[in-house]
């Protein structure tokens, strides 16, 4: 029996995996697995990078891409889940939500910009 921790869209899952018969190298007989998946409760990657909770911070990109659309000025008010801006990767546009209230404090990027995975993109302060 052995155990792996596998992790998909955040979660983590504990799996065993147990051999049920051995492989001849000269029979072609596919192995047969068993397996057991345990969910284990995972912190989600935070999207602001801040000391405090109170709501400021940076939102940082979550994925390489390119930035499609800024929906959003520097001075302005957001509440939460408001969109800040499009963030397209893999052929795909995603909507970069603010993660709480607060005010544009800067924004980083502009139309067009190629961002890595944690680039800063908005403060809000």
């Amino acid at each position: 029996m052995k155990n792996y921790n596998i992790t998909v869209n955040g979660t983590t899952y504990e799996v065993e995996v147990e051999e049920t018969g051995s492989v001849s190298t000269q029979e072609r007989v596919q192995p047969q697995m068993a397996t057991q998946v345990r969910p284990q409760q995972v912190a989600a990657k935070p999207q602001v990078k801040s000391a405090s909770q109170g709501g400021s911070g940076s939102v940082v990109a979550p994925m390489p891409g390119t930035i499609s659309d800024v929906r959003v000025s520097v001075g302005q008010s957001v509440k939460k889940g408001d969109i800040l801006l499009i963030l397209e990767a893999m052929k795909m546009e995603n909507e970069i939500m603010a993660p709480h209230d607060g005010k544009v404090s800067a924004i980083s990027v502009s139309k067009g910009s190629s961002v890595s995975s944690g680039d800063a993109l908005v403060t809000l302060g």
